[in-house]
């Protein structure tokens, strides 16, 4: 056969494979991860279509392989911890993904673990963000040092003698972006010593606005995207604490306990009902362009969707996921099976 005619060939099958394939590309957050895994391994054992390929990258790792661009080389599906962020959402329209739908499939909360040989811990939110903060008040509150805390009776003598060392998620970790909006920001915003600040330069000290600056003198350690990793360090390490989701200690409940925060217990109940102050929805983003081309797609948000996998009885309740409201799921399931397509707009709101 001519050397022209096989170059020919090849490049036909080239063309094929970039243009259509069965297996679905997934990537994003490690704390979606068990939940996004075992709903591909359902799709794979009970349909034509072969299991989806799921990867842990984090959730802003995963935002910008599937903002990369429209062609079947970038992933189908990112999994997130928290909602897509503007900036997220503009990379992606630059680079010509337009068509996206959010799904939420529950909720989840941010566990502050310890290995179970331990005493109970309690702590306040404001507490757990002035054990991991770069910068903290000064004794007289009048200005901002560096972090001179060692011990958690450092910050307060009510806390036990014990060695401040927090092993959590790294930058690109949705779980991170959480906990430092839902408990560094949130303490932070109420403190003048960290806003007048802001105020008094807005251009140079706009990281006071909402102050989430981790400190980073060995104390948290960042521990990468696979949370097992921290379940591990945690039961060689008697005096750490872990930062993970909530289904990673559900999962390791005969090795974890985890802490209370403002005296709530991270619980199913307490996590649905927000009385937990460390909780946040899970979500996953679809691209939509890619479904003609990648038929499994919509046979897996199907059943990512249903009541068999998201409902108060689903699969997915019995590997840590705490289900939405009812209404709320249904509502929610219309809006994704019809791919209503999310905007800026929305994501402001």
């Amino acid at each position: 056969m001519k050397k022209t005619t096989l170059a020919l060939l090849a490049s036909a099958a080239l063309t094929v494979s970039l243009s259509a394939r069965d297996q679905i590309k997934i990537v994003g957050s490690s704390t979606v991860y068990p939940f996004s895994s075992a709903v591909a391994e359902e799709l794979g054992a009970t349909t034509k279509y072969p299991t989806p390929v799921v990867e842990s990258t984090g959730s802003g790792g995963g935002m910008k392989l599937f903002c990369a661009g429209n062609n079947l080389n970038t992933p189908d599906i990112t999994n997130a911890s928290r909602r897509m962020k503007t900036k997220e959402f503009t990379l992606c329209e630059k680079n010509g993904v337009t068509d996206i739908t959010e799904s939420v499939i529950g909720y989840d909360g941010i566990a502050f673990a310890q290995d179970k040989s331990n005493s109970s811990f309690n702590v306040t939110r404001e507490q757990l963000a002035l054990a991991v903060a770069a910068e903290v008040p000064s004794k007289d509150g009048k200005s901002l040092i560096a972090n001179p805390y060692k011990k958690w009776s450092d910050i307060d003598a009510s806390l036990p003698n014990r060695e401040i060392i927090v092993y959590g998620p790294p930058k690109s970790s949705g779980t991170r972006d959480a906990f430092e909006e839902l408990v560094m920001q949130h303490v932070f915003k109420k403190m003048s010593v960290y806003t007048d600040l802001y105020k008094a330069d807005k251009k140079a000290n706009k990281k006071y606005k909402k102050y989430s600056v981790i400190r980073t003198d060995g104390v948290y350690v960042p521990s990468g995207e696979n949370d097992n990793i921290i379940v591990q360090k945690l039961t060689k390490n008697k005096n750490a604490f872990g930062i993970f989701g909530f289904s990673f200690l559900e999962e390791n409940e005969d090795k974890l306990i985890g802490s209370t925060i403002n005296g709530v217990a991270p619980t199913p109940d307490n996590i649905s009902s927000a009385k937990y102050p460390v909780s946040r929805s899970l979500f996953f983003y679809t691209k939509n362009s890619h479904k003609k081309d990648v038929p499994a797609m919509n046979k897996y948000v199907e059943m990512f969707m249903s009541e068999n996998m998201i409902g108060n009885n689903g699969i997915l309740t019995e590997i840590g996921l705490i289900p939405l409201p009812e209404s709320q799921r249904t509502a929610i399931r219309k809006a994704v099976l019809e791919g209503k397509k999310l905007t800026l707009d929305a994501l402001k709101h």
